[in-house]
């Protein structure tokens, strides 16, 4: 078996081998991986492709799935079971070839709203004489609450931006007394 050649760091995607026996082998770190290993690379904004190592067919889709699917199998499932339904009923129908970037472009529009609230908080913990004990204070607090979420699972984004408006007012509040 001939030895593939590594990307460099950062320089396209990383390519991922699928073995028969379920095996992921990372060509970049030339060492096996998790599914986990995958979904953290995800989470840092690392591409990948995943690829059957006999055939070449890309599988990234299924891994990606597979990964989804893991996901929902935890304690706290994100996608509700009325959208999972709605999404099933969908294929088949003639709308199917626009789901995608429709939920593409609506995922976007959810990062870049999640992005504007913390670019606000970090904007209005800047601006303040007391700056620096109002960003020890958000990250004790960013921390205290990570350890509520699942590993790997993104949480509830409605309560993400609940505590965080709850941070500011806490923040303006002790910035008030001081004042």
């Amino acid at each position: 078996m001939g030895r593939t050649k590594r990307n460099p760091a950062g320089d396209g995607p990383v390519i991922i081998k699928k073995y028969a026996n379920r095996r992921l082998y990372n060509t970049e770190t030339s060492s096996y991986i998790t599914l986990d290993n995958l979904a953290e690379m995800v989470r840092n904004n690392r591409e990948f492709q995943v690829l059957d190592a006999k055939s070449g067919e890309d599988l990234t889709h299924t891994v990606l799935s597979q990964i989804i699917l893991e996901g929902e199998s935890g304690d706290q499932p994100m996608l509700p079971t009325g959208f999972l339904r709605q999404i099933i009923a969908l294929y088949g129908d003639s709308v199917q070839k626009m789901v995608p970037d429709y939920l593409e472009a609506s995922m976007a529009a959810f990062k870049g709203q999640q992005d504007k609230v913390r670019g606000a908080v970090e904007q209005a913990i800047a601006a303040n004489p007391f700056a620096e004990i109002a960003k020890r204070n958000f990250e004790l607090f960013e921390a205290a609450t990570s350890a509520f979420r699942p590993r790997g699972a993104a949480g509830d984004k409605d309560a993400e931006i609940t505590a965080l408006k709850a941070e500011i007012s806490s923040l303006k509040a002790q910035l008030a007394k001081r004042a």
